[in-house]
């Protein structure tokens, strides 16, 4: 079972992974990013998706860098940008199964009106959030997820904003699919980001990730296993959190599948309004 298992590791990296990068990747250590792009490049081989009809556009951070790579058609944006060129690039040829990644801070502090309206449109994307709760790249800085009385680089001496709650929003916004899902529920997560890839529709997957660099050392999480810990016993099922009282929610997150919801995308309608201007067209 176990050569098993590195044969069929060998096979994906050798398929997906652009050979000609430096591996060791650019994280740091222990980085749930490196958990994402593995459970990315299974979900993607577990639908059966062509890889020169694949695009992948991601922003600016940490998990700007998973693009590079990944062997498919890529395109690193600028920060909080990567909704708008993937909405050119889907509007352009309606063919290409697009997708980003991008961080939390990324995604809803910079990028947070093209991700609101993103969903509100209903955009036929598949938007992968990585939620670290911090700016790991440019120094610790807190991000529109860190949670209420964290410590990091611009709040040491306790963070009094509320955070966000990505998944929860995208679902109040309309996206037709949303899920969340951790870098410790590994084989639950490669599920979630395939079912919001083969889905018609806005998608959004969030992530609870590690940074154990810039978050978890100033919050008593040094190391990864710690935060890993932090995942398992914070995280609840949808459906169990459904039979919980508010009280015994408090502090903790729901994991797994938020809204799964069929309703017209942007990008078929917008093909029906542009066949339909080109007929009207034909006919003058």
């Amino acid at each position: 079972m176990e050569e098993k298992m590195m044969a069929e590791s060998a096979r994906l990296r050798h398929e997906y992974l652009r050979h000609d990068k430096k591996f060791p990747h650019v994280w740091c250590p222990g980085c749930g990013i490196g958990i994402v792009l593995g459970s990315l490049i299974r979900a993607i081989d577990s639908l059966g998706l062509d890889k020169d009809e694949l695009v992948l556009a991601s922003g600016i951070g940490c998990s700007g860098r998973l693009p590079v790579y990944v062997d498919f058609n890529t395109i690193h944006t600028t920060h909080g940008r990567a909704l708008t060129f993937a909405t050119g690039i889907k509007l352009a040829n309606p063919s290409l199964t697009v997708m980003t990644v991008m961080g939390d801070g990324d995604a809803t502090a910079i990028g947070g009106n093209h991700f609101i309206h993103a969903a509100r449109r209903n955009l036929n994307l598949t938007a992968i959030i990585i939620n670290n709760q911090i700016y790991g790249m440019t120094g610790g800085q807190y991000s529109p997820t860190t949670p209420y009385g964290s410590n990091s680089a611009t709040s040491v001496y306790g963070h009094i904003e509320h955070a966000f709650s990505i998944a929860e929003l995208a679902v109040t916004a309309g996206a037709s699919y949303v899920a969340r899902g951790t870098v410790y529920h590994v084989p639950a997560l490669d599920k979630l980001i395939a079912r919001g890839i083969e889905k018609e529709g806005f998608s959004v997957i969030e992530i609870m990730s590690n940074c154990h660099t810039q978050y978890g050392r100033r919050n008593k999480m040094p190391d990864p296993v710690t935060m890993m810990k932090w995942f398992r016993d914070q995280a609840v099922s949808v459906s169990r959190a459904a039979k919980m009282e508010a009280a015994e929610l408090e502090g903790k997150f729901t994991i797994g599948i938020l809204a799964d919801r069929d309703k017209p995308s942007y990008t078929s309608e917008y093909q029906h309004i542009r066949e339909q201007a080109l007929h009207q067209e034909k006919k003058k």
